[in-house]
């Protein structure tokens, strides 16, 4: 390799790991003190808490709260005290469901623990938290998870599904594996029509795909299709990340995916290498889906190694 060559390729290196070292400190540096948390009555006694990270939907009652997942936790006491100031109950959190382990759905965990909380949570998102390692699309999209503490840690795990019986419903969390994460859980609120889907529908483009932690775009796909089939048309979509949405909003998203799918499959089956697929811009058409955090080649490296099964570096106990 020539002098010139060893210059490009250094260069190169060094600019990635100086995008990935920005994009983590801009994240340990967010000023949680200037967020506000919002709060959306979606149907009956569901309700959606919008702040800094993934959407929280609550079910407020005369039997207590059950909350989906609790964002930051320099937010904790933020949500609690939106969650008072709905006025339904001044009865206090009993259960936290996480849809996963990613710390802006798991954060509160502890806060929440600490004040007498249950946390339930499918079986990988206890080991993921209790582990940390790296989350990632095995590529260029990298964040490193430490060891949650303790009384963040779930103590209620299920490996396919679970139902909480609160406030007159029957609150059901479902296990679709290898989707955003290998320990997703999607939310039913049946009797009043409502579902969170955790992050494998979300609203800012692109999705992020955690490959590192056993998920893929095929996951994702196949939860989409088997919820859709399954909900009534009506119902009432509270996504990861994003507004309000309905069935519509997530079959225009699945579409997406399997289009973009089939593009890289399509690549991947004439050969084609990851940097070729970029260079060739192949997913142009729906540029609309690039965002800040998942760009257009982030997301083709995605489908990329999701498509392959190149996990890129796996969490501890892989």
């Amino acid at each position: 390799m020539s002098n010139k060559m060893v210059r490009l390729t250094v260069t190169l290196a060094l600019a990635a790991m100086a995008t990935l070292v920005v994009q983590i400190a801009s994240a340990q540096q967010q000023d949680f003190s200037k967020v506000e948390i919002k709060v959306t009555k979606v149907s009956g006694n569901i309700y959606m808490l919008e702040g800094a990270g993934g959407n929280i939907a609550a079910s407020v009652g005369e039997d207590g709260i059950v909350i989906v997942d609790d964002q930051f936790a320099p937010l904790a006491e933020k949500i609690q005290a939106a969650l008072k100031n709905i006025g339904v109950t001044d009865k206090p959190v009993r259960f936290v469901i996480n849809t996963h382990y990613h710390g802006d759905h798991t954060g509160g965990n502890e806060t929440f623990s600490n004040a007498g909380s249950t946390l339930i949570a499918h079986d990988n998102v206890r080991k993921r938290l209790e582990s940390g390692g790296t989350a990632g699309n095995g590529g260029s999209i990298k964040m490193e998870n430490k060891p949650a503490a303790r009384a963040a840690l779930p103590i209620i795990t299920f490996q396919h599904d679970v139902t909480v019986h609160l406030n007159g419903e029957d609150i059901r969390a479902m296990h679709f594996p290898s989707g955003h994460t290998d320990g997703d859980s999607i939310i039913f609120f049946p009797k009043n029509n409502v579902v969170h889907m955790g992050d494998d529908f979300v609203r800012y483009g692109f999705p992020f795909i955690d490959v590192s932690a056993g998920g893929s775009v095929q996951g994702i796909i196949d939860a989409m299709e088997r919820t859709t089939a399954q909900l009534p048309a009506d119902v009432k979509v509270i996504p990861g990340h994003g507004a309000l949405s309905n069935l519509d909003d997530v079959r225009a998203y699945t579409k997406m995916l399997k289009e973009t799918s089939a593009v890289i499959q399509k690549a991947l089956d004439e050969h084609k290498s990851l940097d070729q697929m970029k260079q060739a811009k192949i997913l142009d058409p729906w540029s609309k889906f690039s965002g800040q955090f998942v760009n257009t080649d982030a997301f083709i490296e995605t489908l990329y190694n999701s498509l392959t099964g190149h996990k890129g570096e796996f969490l501890k106990h892989n």
